[in-house]
């Protein structure tokens, strides 16, 4: 890391890229509780909540990349927090479950902008294989907020009803809109700005997308969010319909989350001796044996193993998506120099739309068992195995932008 970078930023860095999970992680156990409530009118349920959050992160990221390559990476944080809270406030008064979800959707195009800002900012400040410790080092200083985010949920849920959790979703959106107003400087100076102008945005779009090695790992890191995505939109109900577990579900969570901070963490400090693309190629690899271990003990103990084994697989298909995340994005960005911001976008949501209806698709699959979990692991670890070793085979000239 930069010495010239205060650490502050980078705790305000990780903030605001933990804004994601909290807002996933810690609505998980009201999941019930809001169908209770409102009711669920197929073909909505509540796994939408979840995957709607992700399906307007999409939009988002298509927007506030090219924002902040045309008016600097702060301003288009700062909208993105406003429109996160606007989606927030539609949530919170919402009284049907189509009102929550649209809230939801308007959470996630709104926490795009902090999400594709920041690793923009971050992409302003580093590169090569610094940016990828970086990218570990933000990773691992949140590596309680997915262990903790449950019970945080959990507890905020028994005080004030699934309500209160977008109580307080609002109360961080504008903490953390105060401190980047105070304390974060402008990263793009004006000379590096693109214009934000459709022929050129098409342009630089076009490059990004053609470059093979960029498009084959976009492909890779939705299969990998998207068995992730998957897990969250049916832990919920999965460890209460396999194992009767609800009052304890944030400790099985927490178990299972711990395996992508670790992992982070890990990452963070073998990066720079093996290099992103030993450490992806083991990710993917870990990734598929994991999903391949869960699916064989569900065929055999008929779709509900011992909890151990459920525990063990996850643990390790989870290490293997922190591993992933540490580097799938520094491996794509590191060729976009000059179109940082749209390249940040066209990445985020372009995985993101992979993973989305990865989950949708199988998540409509959902029994009851672990059988629907455990195949979408071995299946997502397999295809993004494939694609991440296309991907090498590709070009490392940089894209240069259109101006």
């Amino acid at each position: 890391m930069s010495s010239s970078v205060p650490r502050e930023r980078i705790v305000l860095y990780a903030a605001l890229t933990a804004l994601t999970a909290v807002s996933i992680d810690a609505l998980l156990p009201g999941l019930r509780d809001i169908a209770g409530e409102l009711g669920v009118a197929p073909p909505l349920s509540t796994q939408h909540v979840v995957t709607l959050f992700i399906f307007g992160m999409v939009f988002g990221e298509l927007v506030f990349g090219p924002i902040s390559d045309a008016v600097g990476r702060k301003r288009a944080l700062v909208a993105g927090l406003g429109v996160y809270a606007i989606g927030t406030l539609v949530a919170l008064l919402a009284s049907s479950l189509e009102g929550v979800i649209l809230g939801r959707v308007l959470q996630g195009i709104g926490v795009a902008g902090p999400k594709i800002a920041t690793r923009a900012m971050i992409r302003d400040q580093f590169e090569g294989e610094a940016m990828a410790r970086v990218m570990s080092f933000l990773f691992s200083l949140f590596i309680l907020v997915p262990m903790i985010a449950p019970a945080l949920g959990q507890g905020v849920i028994a005080l004030a009803g699934w309500r209160g959790m977008f109580t307080l979703y609002l109360i961080l959106a504008l903490g953390l809109g105060a401190w980047l107003v105070m304390r974060q400087p402008e990263t793009l100076p004006p000379e590096r700005r693109i214009p934000f102008r459709p022929r050129i945005l098409l342009a630089n779009g076009a490059r990004i997308l053609t470059n093979r090695r960029v498009a084959l790992l976009i492909m890779a890191t939705g299969f990998v969010f998207g068995a992730q995505l998957l897990y969250l939109s049916i832990a919920a109900d999965l460890f209460a319909d396999a194992y009767g577990v609800r009052e304890t579900f944030p400790i099985y969570f927490a178990m299972l989350a711990a395996g992508i901070g670790l992992a982070s963490y890990l990452n963070g400090r073998f990066v720079g001796r093996f290099g992103m693309d030993a450490m992806a190629r083991f990710g993917f690899l870990g990734l598929t044996l994991a999903g391949l271990f869960m699916l064989a003990a569900s065929i055999a103990y008929d779709g509900r193993p011992p909890l151990a084994f459920l525990l063990l697989s996850g643990f390790g298909a989870f290490f293997a998506i922190g591993i992933l995340f540490g580097n799938l994005n520094a491996m794509a960005m590191r060729l976009l120099g000059e179109v940082a911001g749209l390249g940040a976008s066209l990445i985020a949501s372009g995985s993101s739309l992979v993973a989305t209806l990865f989950a949708i698709g199988l998540g409509t699959l959902y029994d009851g068992t672990v059988m629907v979990l455990a195949g979408g692991i071995f299946l997502a670890g397999a295809v993004s195995l494939l694609l991440g070793g296309l991907s090498a085979r590709g070009s490392d000239k940089p894209v240069m932008a259109v101006r």
